[in-house]
């Protein structure tokens, strides 16, 4: 995709969007649901990062945040992606466990701002008693 993106992505910039898969957009459709594979249902981390500019441009730096980390997890194994949504449940994990975890989804998976995230819960879930004893 180019780097000057415009709202609404499918509207401007269909052609260029694909599915997790690489399946072009425009072919996962009604008529096709019989061909689709579940990647086909899944958002590229590109298009993430796309609607994240888009955000971040319009003034929306959260939304724009959120995207971003979601568009980090795209790479992280979807049962992997389930414990690490266990683990963050305050009196889930003790502060050891989610420094550990911020550290394999930075150097792991590259999810810097994700990583970032999970060790700002740790410093809250410390201040609040809310860490696994």
């Amino acid at each position: 995709m180019t780097q000057e993106y415009q709202y609404p992505l499918m509207d401007h910039h269909g052609d260029e969007l694909e599915a997790a898969s690489g399946r072009k957009l425009d072919e996962v459709t009604l008529e096709n649901l019989d061909a689709l594979e579940p990647g086909d249902i899944q958002v590229r981390a590109e298009t993430l990062h796309a609607q994240a500019a888009i955000a971040r441009e319009a003034g929306f730096t959260q939304l724009a945040a959120n995207l971003t980390r979601a568009a980090e997890l795209t790479a992280v194994p979807n049962d992997e992606l389930l414990q690490m949504y266990d683990l963050l449940r305050p009196g889930r994990a003790s502060e050891a466990t989610l420094q550990a975890l911020a550290e394999r989804l930075e150097y792991l998976y590259h999810a810097t701002e994700t990583a970032a995230m999970v060790r700002e819960a740790a410093d809250a879930y410390r201040a609040r008693g809310l860490l696994r004893r």
